[in-house]
C-alpha cells in the first residue's frame, strides 16, 4: 500500500521553500547542529527551572514532567490565519446560541435539525440549567478548538474543548522563550503578539460580571496541585492578578459567594473554574466532591455570581454533538460554514457502524466524550489486539463512539536532537467570548516528537511549539 503524502508547511512540492517560510528557513540555513542543540538544551533547562509542567494519570513514575518544546516554530502566513480566525468566531457564535437555545426554547430541537434525545439523554446536558440566564448570552468564554491542515492543505476542526480547555499557558509561555532564545529573528520577522490575552481575558471576565458589581472580584478556581493542568491555573492568576482558589477558600451565603481571606469574608462575583460540572457543588452534583463549593449552583441561578464556562457547556463539545455543528452553523447565522469538520461515521447508525466494523485497521476511533487521546483507537498504528479489543467495544456500546479517516496530518520542520526532521502537528487556537469573540494570532501547535506519530498529545508523547502569525 502507497504511503499517503503529507503536506508539508515548510516546503512545496518541488522542494522550495513556501514564501512564508523563506526568512526563517534562510537563517536556519546559517545555524550549527551544535548551535541548535545547545538552544535546545537551554531551553529545556530553563523549562524545568521555571516548574512549567504538566501531570499524566496514572503514571506511577511521578506526577510532574516537564512539557516537551520544540525551538523549531510553525509559522503561518495572513492568509491562512485570517481563514481560521474568521472559521472559529464563527463557530463559537454558534455553539453559544446552540447552548442558549437547548437550555431555554430547544429551536433547533423543534426544527428537526438535532435529535431531542441526543440532547436531553446526554449525560453532559444539565436540566438544572434550563431557563436561567447567563450574562451577555455567553455560555462559553473560553475554548480551545482543535484543528489540523490535510488533503493538500486544507483545514478541518477535530473538536471543539468548550468546558475547561487547557494549554493556553504553553502559548504565552512559548513565545517568552522564543524571544529569549532567539530575539534576533523577531526583529526581522513581524511576528504578531500573544502577550495581550490575559488582558483581554481578564476584562472579558470583568464585563460577565453580575449587573450589581461596580468593582467585579475574579478568581480562577482550581482542583489543587495534583491536576494536570495546575500550572496553567497558577500561572493564569498570576498573569491576571487575581487570586487563585480552591474550593475550600470559597462559601456560600444567602446565595452570596465569598472568598475567606485575612481581612474577612470577600464577596466574590466571577469565578473562572477549572473544575468540571459533576464536582462544582456538592449539593447538587456529586455529593462526594471535595473540590467545589456547597451551594454555588444556587448562587449561580440566583444570578449573584458568574462562572466561566458556564455550567452544562459539555452538552456542545461532546464528539457526538460536534457532527452538527455545521448545522448550527447554518440554523442560528444562515451561513455556509469557514471551516470543514472532519468527515465523521456516526456509529448509533446501523451503516455507519457496519462500515466501520469493517474497516477499523483504516478508522481513528473516539469516544464522544473521551480527551487527552485517551479512549481513542488509530487504526493504522494499532495492533491486531488492540483492534479485536475495541471492536467488542464499540460492540457493547456503538453510541459511544465515533470514528473518522485517518488523516494525513501536515508537517513541521522540528528539532529532533541531531537534525531538523518534519512531524506530524495540529493546532489549538484559543477563542475568549465576550462582546465579541477574540482569537489570540496562533495557538498551540502539539507536535508528534515520535517519528511516524499522528498522536500530538503530551500524555501520549507529544511536544509543543511556538506559533507565529505573520503580520504580512
Amino acid at each position: 500500500m502507497d504511503r499517503p503524502r503529507f503536506f508539508d508547511e515548510m516546503y512545496a512540492d518541488d522542494g522550495t521553500v513556501r514564501p512564508h517560510y523563506r526568512t526563517y528557513a534562510e537563517w536556519l540555513g546559517d545555524k550549527s547542529r551544535e548551535y541548535l542543540l545547545q538552544k535546545q538544551r537551554e531551553a529545556d533547562a530553563l523549562y524545568t527551572r521555571h516548574g512549567i509542567t504538566f501531570a499524566v494519570y496514572g503514571d506511577q513514575s511521578g506526577t510532574e514532567r516537564s512539557i516537551p518544546f520544540d525551538i523549531v516554530p510553525r509559522i503561518l502566513d495572513a492568509e491562512s490565519w485570517k481563514m481560521i480566525h474568521d472559521g472559529v468566531c464563527q463557530r463559537l457564535r454558534a455553539l453559544n446560541a446552540f447552548l442558549g437555545d437547548i437550555y431555554h426554547e430547544q429551536k433547533i430541537i423543534e426544527a428537526g435539525v438535532i435529535p431531542r434525545s441526543h440532547v436531553i439523554e446526554n449525560k453532559l446536558y444539565r436540566p438544572e440549567m434550563r431557563g436561567v440566564d447567563v450574562p451577555g448570552g455567553v455560555y462559553v468564554h473560553v475554548a480551545g478548538v482543535d484543528i489540523v491542515k490535510a488533503d493538500g492543505g486544507k483545514f478541518f476542526v477535530l473538536e471543539d474543548n468548550l468546558r475547561t480547555p487547557s494549554g493556553v499557558s504553553y502559548v504565552l509561555e512559548n513565545r517568552k522563550m522564543m524571544t529569549r532564545l532567539f530575539p534576533e529573528l523577531f526583529s526581522s520577522m513581524l511576528v504578531a503578539p500573544v502577550d495581550h490575552y490575559t488582558d483581554v481575558l481578564l476584562d472579558n471576565l470583568r464585563a460577565v460580571a453580575p449587573a450589581a458589581a461596580s468593582d467585579p472580584t475574579v478568581v480562577v478556581l482550581t482542583p489543587g496541585a495534583y491536576n494536570s493542568a495546575y500550572f496553567e491555573h497558577a500561572f493564569l492568576a498570576q498573569q491576571m492578578g487575581v487570586e487563585l482558589v480552591e474550593g475550600q477558600d470559597l462559601f456560600v451565603a444567602n446565595d452570596i459567594v465569598y472568598m475567606r481571606t485575612t481581612r474577612g469574608p470577600q464577596r466574590v462575583d466571577v469565578i473562572y473554574r477549572r473544575i468540571d460540572d459533576d464536582f462544582l457543588d456538592p449539593r447538587a452534583f456529586r455529593p462526594d466532591s471535595v473540590l467545589g463549593v456547597a451551594g454555588l449552583l444556587s448562587a449561580y441561578r440566583a444570578g449573584n455570581v458568574t462562572l466561566a464556562n458556564a455550567i452544562g457547556t459539555g452538552v456542545a463539545d461532546d464528539k457526538a454533538t460536534y457532527v452538527f455543528v455545521p448545522d448550527m452553523i447554518r440554523f442560528y447565522l444562515e451561513e455556509e460554514p469557514i471551516l470543514s469538520n472532519v468527515p465523521t461515521y456516526q456509529l448509533r447508525k446501523p451503516d455507519d457502524l457496519r462500515y466501520v466494523l469493517d474497516h477499523l485497521a483504516e478508522l481513528v476511533v473516539k469516544e464522544v466524550q473521551g480527551s487527552g487521546g485517551y479512549g481513542m483507537l488509530v487504526g493504522p498504528a494499532a495492533s491486531r489486539e488492540e483492534i479485536e479489543d475495541f471492536r467488542a467495544r464499540i460492540q457493547a456500546k456503538p453510541d459511544n463512539y465515533i470514528a473518522q479517516p485517518t488523516l494525513a496530518l501536515s508537517t513541521c520542520p522540528t528539532f529532533c536532537g541531531s537534525e531538523t526532521a518534519p512531524r506530524h502537528v495540529d493546532l489549538r487556537p484559543y477563542a475568549l467570548c465576550g462582546k465579541q469573540v477574540t482569537v489570540v494570532p496562533g495557538g498551540l501547535t502539539r507536535v508528534a516528537l515520535r517519528e511516524g506519530s499522528l498522536v500530538v498529545n503530551s500524555s501520549q508523547g507529544g511536544g509543543t511549539k511556538d506559533t507565529w502569525v505573520l503580520e504580512k
